[in-house]
């Protein structure tokens, strides 16, 4: 069963009368509905505040890194392991081919249903889990492969065993190293980026977002809780925090938006896999004409120039 936020409650009305049409071959009936649910579409969704947009980056029906990676990458062989602890079930890695281009991808990974998602610890990773994507770098960077990076997570696992490993240590070390990586790495918000859990996967010589989701320092409610200390402030949290990929691609935090279906990917999945593969495969090859030497200079003078101002 499909799950419809409040704000969608039309679209799921019409959605079942077009069922229901269908249903009785009443063709005529269908066709008018459909005019229908698109007007309704582009009323909903074209004006979404912030928090629906975070509501949305977080439907239970969007598309994980593993979806992508089943839609998008041809043999898939999945990596396992950071050679030191365990393998994290939170932090997918896979090497395969996407149209022929030999691609590295590395995803957060949130699971669906009880089981699933204590298994991959709702998408909050363990300092293993950065190792063993550190791992896949450099294993990509051994055999010049590009890296896509899909980031999803309401941040790295706080955990006391994690703090114990090297939570923090393994963040850190992802950036530096990566900063560094000598082939072509691109990284997108495919749903909830939070905080250093995000980052630990986001550096890379392109940064984009997906239409819905939202990349942030920390969440909305942990924003509130600070600031307020009262939970019916999360909506302006999240105004306040900017976290919306318009907000960040004009603050020059993010390099491109991704235009996933205006309904949503979690309403056309195939869709939205189209437009990731098609952003990673055309920045891919327009990394592959630069030196390697270029390619370092870019991603620096990419990463130095976040937050940096003058008077």
């Amino acid at each position: 069963m499909a799950t419809y936020l409040d704000f969608e409650s039309k679209i799921e009305t019409l959605q079942e009368e077009i069922v229901s049409a269908h249903a009785v071959a009443n063709l005529e009936q269908v066709e008018k509905l459909q005019k229908e649910l698109q007007k309704e579409v582009e009323k909903t969704f074209g004006s979404l505040s912030d928090y629906q947009k975070l509501q949305l980056a977080r439907h239970p029906d969007r598309p994980y890194a593993l979806d992508y990676i089943k839609m998008i990458l041809d043999n898939p062989y999945e990596i396992h392991g950071d050679r030191a602890f365990r393998d994290d079930p939170a932090i997918l890695c896979y090497m395969g081919w996407i149209d022929g281009q030999k691609t590295m991808v590395i995803g957060e990974q949130k699971g669906r249903g009880v089981k699933n998602k204590i298994k991959r610890n709702f998408g909050m990773p363990n300092p293993e889990g950065y190792r063993k994507a550190l791992r896949a770098v450099r294993l990509a960077e051994k055999f010049n492969i590009p890296v896509l990076m899909l980031v999803d997570t309401p941040g790295a696992y706080p955990g006391l065993g994690a703090e114990e490993r090297g939570q923090s240590e393994a963040i850190a070390r992802n950036l530096f190293e990566f900063a560094a990586t000598k082939v072509p790495m691109v990284s997108v918000v495919i749903g909830e980026g939070g905080s250093g859990g995000a980052l630990a996967i986001g550096v890379a010589d392109r940064l984009a977002m997906m239409r819905y989701s939202v990349f942030a320092v920390i969440s909305p409610e942990g924003c509130s809780a600070i600031l307020w200390n009262d939970p019916s402030k999360v909506e302006t949290a999240t105004k306040a925090l900017k976290i919306t990929p318009s907000d960040l691609l004009e603050h020059k935090l993010i390099d491109d938006v991704l235009d996933e279906p205006l309904i949503g990917a979690h309403r056309d999945k195939k869709a939205a896999a189209e437009v990731l593969k098609t952003y990673f495969l055309e920045t891919v090859k327009e990394l592959q004409e630069l030196s390697t030497d270029e390619l370092l200079e870019k991603r620096y003078e990419r990463l130095t120039s976040v937050g940096a101002y003058s008077e």
